[in-house]
């Protein structure tokens, strides 16, 4: 199982601790990631209409969910979770653990337009939009999380969870978020293209956009 917890308000740097890794280690888990949006990704574009979210740590476990929220609540009471069934269509570059990865990890927050049916929405998102999205953008990593089960009573509205992977200079670079090497006519189309097939399944708004420094620990 993949848990993920979206934590809100400041300084979570305490989440790269030993003493926290300790922690999660000690109830069976396998595997941790922790992304911030710290001060190496400061430039990017952030939004959404959710409370803002500041980290997000994912767990990986065989074990019952409930003492790696424990953890995470001591850092954020409010913290919202959900245990998600993890795709990785363009798997991210191994790095050591701990390392910071040398990328602009964005991570979209998901939610279902409710005229549609959920089953048509994930179909929507997982077999037709995924390669619109691989090839529209310079992404090195993509990974969706469909939304399994809520965990915390908040974060209900979330239906599915994707991290994307930029080079860094896609801080300030459309050219480079976009994979489209300084042609201005082929960013143009990208971009047109991107929006068009997220329109098609509520992607194109309503979404918390959260970029983030990614870092992931074996345990």
């Amino acid at each position: 199982m993949k848990v993920i917890a979206a934590l809100h308000g400041p300084a979570h740097h305490a989440l790269l601790a030993p003493g926290f890794r300790d922690r999660v280690a000690a109830t069976g888990a396998a595997r941790l990631q922790v992304n911030l949006d710290d001060e190496a990704v400061a430039p990017a574009m952030r939004f959404g209409p959710g409370v803002p979210i500041t980290a997000v740590v994912s767990v990986w476990t065989d074990g019952d969910p409930e003492p790696v929220l424990d953890l995470v609540r001591r850092h954020d009471p409010d913290a919202h979770a959900w245990s998600v069934d993890e795709r990785e269509p363009l798997v991210p570059p191994a790095v050591p653990d701990g390392e910071r990865a040398d990328a602009l990890a964005n991570l979209a927050f998901l939610r279902r337009p409710e005229a549609m049916p959920h089953a048509a929405w994930l179909a929507d998102w997982l077999e037709r939009h995924t390669q619109v999205a691989i090839d529209t953008q310079g992404t090195f990593g993509y990974v969706q999380n469909p939304v399994v089960a809520r965990l915390t009573p908040g974060g209900g509205d979330v239906a599915g969870i994707v991290e994307e992977l930029f080079p860094m200079a896609a801080l300030t670079d459309q050219h480079a978020f976009y994979g489209s090497a300084g042609d201005a006519e082929e960013l143009h189309r990208r971009l047109t293209t991107l929006m068009d097939s997220c329109a098609r399944f509520g992607a194109a708004d309503g979404l918390d956009l959260v970029p983030t420094s990614r870092y992931v620990f074996t345990l």
